[in-house]
């Protein structure tokens, strides 16, 4: 397919995206940035921040600006560009903590998220396949374009997150075409998982002439940021919750109904979209077949309805106390249908015996009064040890160090 048509794929996928979106969407407004984010932003004592890169951001926009990351075999920092079609290496030759320059890897991609790196060639899911990127002499931009993952569907939720995970074996977020709906199509609100060669490797076994499917764990509306812990290498996943929804049948919606989840993975889970959440509670304006919801798993922890649990990263190999070692850094992209805001920063999950215990603030700042100047996207683990973690409103990348010292 010519990158002309592919563009035209990105833009029609684009309005069905905002389609899942009430003309009444209340998005923080759009506040300017601060002179210095790094004192603009909260952390806890020992930490500190810097801008390591400033990108084009997407300001009031959805879908654009820095999304997800990963680092390379090279060492160098990899990032998505979403709607803006693109991604970009963000090279630290001289290890300052700041970007040299920003190297063009990929243009014209039909909205690029997930980034892996396999047998040192990068993987990106677009929203309707995976391709691998191949470059010539080592160099940047990449000269050949190979699809190994087709016929996702695309469009709703249509930002997809690949991870190589500690099997060998690539995993792949599927969101939902819709807020509350029965889909059609069964790979729609799954994490799915393939081999490394593109073939499907999914829970079940293949019974007979039935292909095999892909489908690792169902009923997970939008699981973009996904991870394993460093201890159990357990996988676990944030999910976005539905929207408008009530407590009572034909009741109006609420602001804390329902909870956004974190979920432990298991293969052939179901996690209770689109008739259920929280500990198993049926929603009485969309109620599912009998016994569908007591057969759900319920969440491992959650976090306020609507933050908008985005990506994710365990600290097993970060540079922190050993008390943050086993935990892990969520990014709560914030909210747009609440009459109080809610995310907008990034949190920590504490892990206690391989399991979540208590979910604190980590970063905060980005919200104020009369908006918010920010929007934190995903997180990652550098080679240096220090967290990285992008800004897809202010187009930022920001590194985060751990001193051990305490003012």
């Amino acid at each position: 397919m010519s990158y002309l048509s592919r563009r035209y794929l990105a833009v029609a996928a684009l309005l069905m995206a905002l389609a899942i979106l009430p003309a009444d969407a209340g998005l923080q407004e759009v506040t300017p940035l601060p002179d210095d984010p790094a004192k603009a932003l909260i952390l806890p004592p020992g930490f500190k921040l810097n801008v390591f890169a400033k990108l084009p951001g997407a300001g009031a926009d959805y879908f654009r600006g820095p999304r997800f990351m990963a680092f390379g075999p090279d060492g160098n920092l990899y990032v998505s560009l979403g709607g803006d079609k693109r991604v970009v290496m963000l090279p630290d030759a001289n290890h300052d903590g700041k970007a040299d320059e920003t190297v063009l890897v990929a243009d014209g991609l039909n909205m690029p998220q997930g980034l892996a790196f396999l047998n040192g060639q990068l993987l990106v899911a677009d929203q309707d396949e995976v391709i691998r990127l191949e470059r010539k002499d080592g160099q940047w931009p990449a000269t050949k374009i190979t699809p190994l993952i087709t016929g996702l569907p695309s469009g709703g939720h249509t930002m997809k997150t690949l991870k190589l995970g500690p099997d060998g074996l690539l995993y792949l977020n599927i969101g939902s075409s819709c807020n509350v709906c029965v889909e059609d199509n069964p790979l729609r609100a799954t994490i799915a998982r393939y081999t490394i060669d593109g073939k499907p490797a999914g829970y079940l076994p293949t019974v007979g002439m039935h292909a095999t499917s892909p489908i690792w764990a169902t009923g997970l509306r939008n699981s973009e940021g996904f991870d394993w812990q460093p201890r159990t290498q357990a996988m676990f996943a944030t999910n976005n919750g539905s929207d408008m929804r009530s407590d009572k049948k034909g009741g109006v919606p609420m602001d804390d109904l329902p909870p956004e989840h974190f979920n432990l993975i298991e293969g052939g889970g179901q996690y209770g979209w689109p008739y259920c959440w929280g500990n198993r509670f049926s929603d009485p304006n969309f109620p599912g077949p009998t016994g569908f919801c007591e057969k759900m798993t319920p969440p491992a922890i959650t976090f306020p309805a609507h933050a908008a649990p985005l990506g994710m990263t365990f600290l097993g190999k970060a540079n922190v106390a050993e008390d943050y070692k086993n935990d892990a850094l969520v990014a709560l992209h914030g909210s747009w249908n609440r009459k109080q805001p809610s995310g907008y920063k990034v949190v920590r999950v504490h892990f206690k015996d391989g399991k979540p215990v208590s979910v604190a603030d980590f970063a905060t700042g980005w919200l104020g009064d009369k908006g918010a100047w920010g929007r934190p996207v995903d997180l990652t683990v550098g080679p240096d040890g220090a967290v990285y973690l992008s800004d897809d409103r202010a187009g930022m990348i920001y590194r985060i160090t751990y001193s051990g010292v305490q003012p």
